[in-house]
């Protein structure tokens, strides 16, 4: 409990109000001292010349039974001393220690001194008085219900008063401060846990608002990260699967002996091209890792993009031309610095795609233009085009548009996810646009120069 915000917030709002009070209490009595001693010093000074007055106009008795009925003994206590150890005292001190005159200052104030003593707690006059029968020293001091004291009870009250006030407030309103921070932690067990279906319901403004909207934004971003990975495993587990399955039912024919030569050599093909398939995909996973990383170094040089890409298309020139696929290119002359071997593999992985889903006698339209900083890379096809819903998710991790045609058009669904990483690394930009049915454009943006981070 004691390790709780709740009990963090009120302790130390109780710690600095307590040290601020004393604080404020020192100081303040610090700068006033002067003027209320000051005060105090000018009544009591003037009370003392009027009991001296008193003894040296009347006579000792008569002077001392007045005195004796005087109100002003309420707020004053009197002692008068003849010799050094013999004293009247008047007025009734009301269980407050009277101050403790000493044997010199009795003789310094009956050889005609004063003596007067200015502190917090203690005010106190000395002065000497004639009357007929010799001088008299006569030491005057104010009670507690003196102004100074009654001033000070006041300051401690309402110090008092406005820390337990103060508190009880602090008290009710820390409840309210920690509640959203409470509502946070145990969102964040719930998170923990697996469920992402959490509702804050917080509203308020400022750091606490600010601090819950930004959680609500990353439990939404764990919620998606989370299907993700679920999506990822159960692609990776689909892909692996099915040529895992070809293999292991070819390899189970194959050790009958009385398959003919040709089913044998047909069988031995399938578990060849699967055991291909499986190691493209374990290969582009790896990439992909490597990618996302970055423990892949870039190896940067410059050279000619547009050049480049017209080397891809002749590279593929078996998979578009025996279908009669035409290109329209219109390459700016383009000097680029970047990683020529990753970039190369851009193009074949956008390129392939456009030949895969473009029907036989298409035309393929790729475009370059240059600016001051960036270049611009546009490849248009004429095919199947890409669903709107499936547009967000096509650089993901096996995921694979049109889904009714998985099976006509093979493909891990990897290619697409290691361009994207492919063209973050080089600090550029890559999105599609697509009607489905009439085509897609894959527009790539790069920096001229690259930097190597």
């Amino acid at each position: 409990m004691t390790g709780s915000l709740y009990t963090r917030v009120v302790l130390t709002f109780l710690v600095s109000v307590i040290g601020g009070t004393i604080l404020s209490f020192l100081a303040t009595t610090w700068i006033f001292q002067d003027k209320l001693n000051e005060n105090l010093q000018s009544n009591l000074l003037d009370f003392g010349q009027d009991i001296a007055r008193i003894y040296e106009t009347l006579p000792v008795h008569e002077a001392e039974m007045l005195i004796s009925e005087m109100k002003q003994l309420n707020s004053y206590h009197i002692q008068i001393y003849e010799e050094t150890d013999q004293f009247q005292t008047y007025g009734e001190l009301n269980g407050q220690h009277p101050f403790q005159v000493t044997t010199e200052q009795v003789k310094k104030v009956l050889n005609g001194g004063r003596i007067q003593i200015n502190g917090i707690d203690t005010i106190f006059l000395g002065l000497p008085i004639k009357t007929e029968i010799g001088s008299k020293a006569m030491f005057v001091e104010p009670l507690t219900s003196s102004s100074t004291s009654f001033l000070i009870k006041f300051i401690v009250t309402f110090l008092i008063c406005s820390f337990v006030a103060g508190s009880l407030l602090m008290l009710i309103a820390a409840i309210f401060l920690v509640r959203p921070i409470k509502k946070l932690t145990e969102a964040t067990r719930l998170i923990a846990a697996g469920d992402f279906n959490v509702k804050l319901n917080i509203t308020q403004k400022g750091e606490i608002g600010t601090l819950a909207r930004s959680f609500e934004e990353m439990m939404h971003d764990l919620q998606q990260l989370e299907q993700m990975r679920r999506e990822f495993v159960a692609n990776v587990s689909h892909e692996v699967q099915s040529p895992l399955t070809s293999i292991s039912g070819f390899a189970i024919a194959l050790k009958q002996e009385d398959i003919p030569d040709d089913e044998r050599s047909s069988y031995l093909d399938i578990i060849i091209t699967e055991t291909a398939r499986m190691s493209k995909i374990s290969d582009s996973l790896l990439k992909l890792s490597l990618l996302e990383s970055q423990s892949l170094q870039m190896r940067l040089s410059t050279f000619s993009l547009d050049e480049q890409i017209r080397r891809v298309i002749v590279a593929i020139q078996p998979q578009w031309s025996v279908r009669n696929i035409q290109f329209d290119l219109d390459l700016q002359p383009t000097k680029i610095t970047a990683d020529h071997e990753q970039l190369n593999q851009v193009w074949f992985n956008i390129i392939g795609n456009a030949i895969k889903f473009s029907k036989d006698g298409a035309r393929i339209e790729v475009k370059i233009k240059q600016n001051i900083k960036n270049v611009t890379i546009r490849i248009t096809d004429s095919g199947i085009g890409i669903l709107p819903e499936d547009q967000k998710r096509i650089f993901d991790r096996f995921f694979k548009a049109d889904r009714s045609h998985s099976q006509i058009y093979e493909g891990s669904g990897m290619g697409l996810a290691i361009v994207k990483q492919i063209v973050s690394l080089h600090q550029g930009d890559i999105s599609v646009e697509s009607e489905y049915g009439q085509g897609t454009t894959f527009i790539l943006i790069l920096p001229i120069t690259t930097r190597a981070d």
